[in-house]
């Protein structure tokens, strides 16, 4: 019988569109997580009534075996068993939840600092679990069990727990996207910033032609190296030297959990998630002529025109995991992109994953016989501004007095709001847990950039 707490977070403030995340012990504790463990089990039990059994796994976080121990009791004490993969990337829990056709659970704050813990849901296939998608029925539940446990009973026969080791067998299915007789040798440097990449990289590259190094490879939560967050180009400051002091031909840089890469290229320029989108899409279509490919609004317009000269299906996505990936099913689209460096694939199950992307641009630039700068360069069309965030008062204020500003050229709220002039475009969309409004644009160079982005401001200051 597990028992309930009293203790249970303010879930409203760490239950967030795509997952759960906050700081620990503050906002996410052992007995919160028991009560979500207890909600996803009683939601498993509801939607997937033969499901007996449900994958678990963590990151590095000093915090993650308390917490996974707490949830796993809590999902137990609906009558669901629990094997627990220990340490993971997220797509790793992707890859066992697709395989063996049971939910997943990933205890990761992904580039988040060592202070946030957080949980990553899906259900049997890797299908996503968002607020609308089953997230708000296991917060209720939990909630309930908190205040009331009789409210939310245990069933007779509790679930058990055991173990399993799925690496290798992952790093298989990563290789599988690939002709690995094709490969030549490279030297590729990885900077895994004390993440999970630490663990899943050298498994997948394994036998591989490459000459590999890795950075900061020892899984510690703390990170005291740098952030594990690689969209922030300051945190590649080591990678980008390393590249170039060894001449390397391809730089990596993984998040957290994993889950995402951003590219560098061999002088030690970044590559955009838009790029690499455009990169792989094209690729993949040569394979797939006429298949669906899916990318977020705020990833460069280099993408649609690659995926149309292709000959492929664009579909425009709103920004988010649970959104993409449940259009791959509905449009069964072949391969789906975000600037923010996730990259989905249909035969993965259509989750993300950093390490499959990596494997595709390798084998890319194998083929090629030349740089990633050259390989890149006919993609290179456009500049952008990267993301740029503002603190308002009021976001919906704001973005209504942008729009009617802008109210004679094409727009659409598909997301926000997405003006597009034609040869200048953005994207204004509010973040969903902080007083921010975040920015976009795109323009044919940096200079009408520049003057781009001081023009949309001052009609966004006018507001304050």
């Amino acid at each position: 019988m597990v028992k309930g707490s009293a203790a249970v977070k303010d879930l409203d403030v760490i239950v967030k569109a795509y997952d759960i995340r906050g700081t620990y012990p503050d906002q996410i504790d052992a007995a919160t997580c028991r009560a979500l463990g207890v909600g996803f089990g009683a939601f498993v039990r509801r939607v997937e009534a033969d499901t007996t059994e449900i994958a678990i796994a963590r990151d590095m976080r000093p915090s993650g075996p308390e917490l996974v121990d707490a949830f796993a009791q809590g999902a137990q004490s609906q009558g669901l068993d629990v094997v627990d993969l220990g340490l993971a990337s997220t797509d790793l829990i992707y890859f066992a939840s697709g395989s063996r056709r049971q939910p997943g659970v990933m205890f990761t704050a992904s580039h988040n600092p060592a202070g946030y813990n957080g949980i990553k849901m899906c259900l049997s296939g890797a299908v996503p679990i968002g607020e609308d998608s089953g997230l708000a029925e296991i917060k209720d539940v939990a909630l309930r069990f908190g205040n009331d446990p009789a409210s939310v009973p245990a069933v007779a026969q509790p679930g058990r727990r055991s173990s399993a080791d799925l690496l290798a067998a992952f790093a298989g299915h990563v290789r599988s996207f690939i002709d690995t007789d094709g490969l030549r040798r490279l030297k590729v440097v990885a900077d895994t910033a004390n993440g999970m990449g630490g663990l899943v990289v050298p498994a997948a590259f394994e036998g591989l032609p490459f000459d590999l190094e890795i950075l900061f490879g020892e899984l510690d939560g703390t990170f005291p190296n740098h952030p594990a967050d690689p969209i922030q180009i300051e945190n590649l400051a080591s990678l980008r030297a390393r590249v170039l002091e060894t001449g390397a031909d391809i730089g990596l840089a993984f998040d957290g959990d994993a889950d995402r890469v951003f590219l560098v290229d061999e002088r030690a320029e970044p590559v955009s998630g838009s790029l690499t989108t455009a990169l792989l899409a094209k690729a993949i279509l040569k394979d797939n002529p006429g298949a669906a490919v899916i990318h977020n609004l705020i990833c460069s317009k280099v993408v649609p025109e690659v995926v149309r000269e292709g000959g492929g299906r664009v579909i425009r996505s709103r920004v988010g995991h649970s959104f993409i990936k449940a259009i791959m099913a509905e449009e069964d689209a072949v391969f789906g992109g975000e600037h923010s460096a996730h990259y989905y694939f249909r035969d993965n199950y259509r989750a993300d994953s950093g390490l499959i992307a990596s494997m595709m641009v390798l084998e890319q630039l194998s083929r090629s016989g030349g740089t990633l700068s050259a390989l890149l360069e006919p993609l290179k069309r456009y500049e952008a501004s990267g993301e740029i965030n503002t603190k308002v008062k009021d976001a919906h204020e704001v973005i209504e007095h942008v729009a009617r500003h802008y109210a004679h050229v094409d727009s659409d709220r598909l997301d926000g709001l997405t003006v597009d002039a034609g040869s200048w475009w953005f994207n204004l969309r509010p973040s969903n847990t902080e007083p921010l409004l975040r920015l976009n644009l795109e323009a044919p160079d940096q200079a009408e950039v520049q003057v781009r982005v001081a023009e949309v401001q001052a009609v966004m200051a006018e507001v304050g």
